[in-house]
């Protein structure tokens, strides 16, 4: 993992799939993040980022939303 949170991943640069919301497009990024949670804490996640096949502004989404498409 980098310092900036940002790591390697097998999927980046490939087609993905964003399952809850049915977004395709290229994973971009995934990096390793604190979020603030209800108490007041925080808690690490690791979020990927998804640029869609379409345009528009790449998607954060939890990294097990995430499958593969096919061949790139």
């Amino acid at each position: 993992m980098k310092s900036d949170g940002h790591e390697a991943h097998p999927l980046i640069g490939r087609l993905v799939r964003d399952i809850p919301s049915g977004t395709e497009g290229r994973l971009m990024a995934v990096v390793r993040e604190d979020l603030p949670t209800h108490t007041g804490t925080s808690r690490t996640t690791r979020r990927g980022y998804i640029r869609p096949t379409g345009g528009g502004p790449e998607l954060p989404t939890a990294l097990d939303n995430i499958e593969p498409l096919g061949a790139t």
